[in-house]
């Protein structure tokens, strides 16, 4: 009976619900800050949105970094013998570079807020610190790098999207089984 390739290996109960949940909340966060902008002057819906943005960035920070503290104490299943060295190292790099958006947007939006004179209070309840004070023209700079760590992000997970839809549909390897808990 041949082996099964090292690709067919499942990601964990614990790795699938970070991913799942952390997409989740990116997808909400980008779709509340794409229509908050676009809501004239200071509406009560717009501040209500604003808010919820920033509670989906905090929680996204959190969850990231529990989620690289997971993953650097447990192994990712391995990608399949068969799958060629650059698709590996691109996907290793683009995993890497989603690590990172995850913790810099929720971190350069905080930063804007802080620049802007809004402190960031997590849920309507906690307080968070802030370590710098007004600045228009840091607000400025650093409004101008939340939107560009956005778009990179969006493009970055439509490629990732794209690439495990091919491998799914293209390839059939299986490789979305390994983060889908009803694929087989």
């Amino acid at each position: 009976m041949p082996s099964r390739p090292s690709g067919s290996e499942r990601y964990n109960g614990a790795a699938i619900a970070l991913h799942w949940l952390i997409a989740v909340l990116i997808i909400c966060g980008f779709y509340l800050g794409w229509i908050m902008t676009d809501i004239p002057g200071f509406t009560p819906t717009k501040l209500k949105y604003f808010s919820w943005h920033k509670w989906i960035g905090v929680t996204v920070f959190a969850l990231a970094a529990l989620r690289m503290l997971w993953r650097a104490t447990h192994r990712a299943p391995p990608l399949d013998d068969a799958t060629p060295a650059w698709q590996k190292a691109a996907a290793h790099l683009v995993h890497g570079v989603l690590y990172l958006l995850m913790l810099a947007i929720p971190l350069s939006g905080y930063f804007y807020s802080s620049a802007a004179g809004i402190q960031v209070v997590y849920l309507g309840v906690v307080p968070l610190p802030t370590f710098i004070g007004p600045d228009p023209a840091l607000k400025a700079t650093l409004r101008t790098l939340h939107v560009l760590l956005d778009y990179t992000l969006l493009a970055l997970v439509v490629m990732h999207v794209l690439a495990a839809l091919k491998h799914q549909f293209v390839d059939r390897d299986g490789l979305l089984a390994r983060m889908i808990p009803f694929l087989k």
